[in-house]
C-alpha cells in the first residue's frame, strides 16, 4: 500500500504546543534552572514520518550516549513492525495480505491493545479506518469535492469495525474483504512507551521522550517537572495553557494537522461510525500516565461531546483539554 507522508497531527500539536518554551524540538520541555544537575544529552530525529526527541540527563554522558543508540536502534526496530510507509513492514504485509502469520510481538500486542480500546470508546477508536482515508485522500488528490458521496461511503464503512479484527497466538486477520489498518492514532504513543521503559530499564531516572507523543522520566532539575504546552490552532506559536509532566505522558490531536481540503473543513480525524472527516472539537490534548492511552484517547475524545468525555475521564486517570472549533475557551476535564 502506498500512504502519503501526511500523517503529522502529533507533531504539529507537541511542536507547536511548546515553541514558547526553553530548549530545542519537537517538546521543547523546560530544563529551568538545572543547576549542578548534568547537562542532557538531546538527540532528534524520525519516528515513524514525524519529528521526534530524546532528551536524557545521567552524570556519565558516555552511558547516557549509549542509551541514545539503544532508543533509536529500538526506534527502527518498531518502524519496520509498524510503519505505513514501508512496503517491508509487518503492518504493510498485514495489509497487502488480509492475513499475517507468526506476527511480531509488538504487533499482536499493540493491535490487542488498540481492539481493547476500541470498546472501552464505544468503537470511536478504530485501527481499521484506513478504508476512510483512502476514499478522502483519492478524492482530494483528483480534485473532487468533499465528502465523499453516500454510497462511497457505505462502501468504505463496510470495511471499518475493529471487531472484525481477529488476534491469534500464531496469527493476526482481517476478517472483512478490504479491509486494512492504520496505527497512526496509536503506535507512536507505544513506541515512546517502549523507549521510556527500554531506558528505566538501562538505569535512566531522568528524561523526556518524544516519539510523536511526549513521556517523562524524573525531572529536568531538582524538585521541578517537566512542562510542556497546548498550542493554539489559530496562533501556533502561542501557548494556551502549560502542563506538568511527572512520571506522565502527553498527546495531542487535531485536526488542523492534517487537513484535506484547502479550507481544512476535512481532516484525517474520521468518526468510524459516519465516516465523517470533521472532528468535534478544534484539538485535544490527553495527559495519562503511559504515552499509549494519551496517544489512543486523544484520538477517540476528538469524536466524543464533553459530557460523555467526562464519563470516560470517570473511568481512567486521564486529564483532557479540549479546543471547541468556535473558538471558545479552553476546557479542562478531569
Amino acid at each position: 500500500m502506498n500512504t502519503p507522508r501526511v500523517h503529522r497531527r502529533r507533531f504539529l500539536g507537541i511542536f507547536a504546543a511548546s515553541a514558547a518554551l526553553i530548549g530545542p524540538g519537537p517538546l521543547r520541555a523546560a530544563l529551568r534552572d538545572a543547576g549542578p544537575w548534568p547537562e542532557p544529552v538531546t538527540w532528534n530525529g524520525i519516528a515513524l514520518g514525524a519529528d521526534a526527541q530524546l532528551r536524557l540527563l545521567h552524570p556519565d554522558r558516555a552511558h547516557a550516549e549509549r542509551l541514545v543508540r539503544m532508543a533509536v536502534a529500538e526506534v527502527h526496530r518498531l518502524e519496520r513492525v509498524f510503519s505505513m510507509y514501508r512496503e517491508d513492514s509487518a503492518l504493510s504485509r498485514l495489509n497487502r495480505q488480509g492475513r499475517l502469520d507468526a506476527p511480531p510481538p509488538d504487533l499482536s500486542r499493540l493491535l490487542t491493545q488498540a481492539i481493547a480500546f476500541g470498546e472501552q470508546t464505544g468503537g470511536l477508536f478504530d485501527p481499521s479506518v484506513q478504508a476512510l482515508w483512502d476514499l478522502y485522500a483519492a478524492r482530494s488528490r483528483a480534485g473532487r469535492p468533499l465528502p465523499p458521496t453516500p454510497a462511497e461511503l457505505h462502501a468504505a464503512l463496510a470495511k471499518v469495525d475493529y471487531r472484525a479484527i481477529r488476534v491469534e497466538e500464531d496469527a493476526i486477520e482481517l476478517e472483512r474483504p478490504g479491509m486494512a489498518l492504520t496505527l497512526n492514532g496509536i503506535a507512536q504513543g507505544y513506541i515512546t512507551d517502549r523507549v521510556t521503559e527500554l531506558l528505566r530499564a538501562n538505569g535512566l531516572s531522568h528524561a523526556m521522550v518524544d516519539m510523536g507523543e511526549a513521556r517523562s522520566l524524573g525531572s529536568p532539575a531538582p524538585g521541578r517537572p517537566w512542562r510542556a504546552g497546548i498550542a493554539d490552532p489559530r496562533d501556533p506559536g502561542r501557548v494556551l495553557d502549560s502542563i506538568d509532566l511527572r512520571d506522565q505522558a502527553l498527546a495531542t490531536s487535531g485536526g488542523y494537522g492534517t487537513p484535506l481540503d484547502p479550507a481544512g473543513r476535512f481532516t484525517h480525524l474520521f468518526n468510524p461510525h459516519t465516516g465523517q472527516a470533521t472532528p468535534r472539537w478544534r484539538s485535544v490534548t490527553v495527559r495519562a500516565p503511559d504515552a499509549t492511552t494519551a496517544d489512543a484517547l486523544s484520538t477517540a475524545f476528538a469524536q466524543m461531546p464533553a459530557d460523555t468525555i467526562r464519563g470516560m475521564i470517570s473511568r481512567f486517570p486521564v486529564q483532557a483539554w479540549l479546543m471547541a472549533p468556535d473558538d471558545g475557551p479552553l476546557i479542562r476535564l478531569g
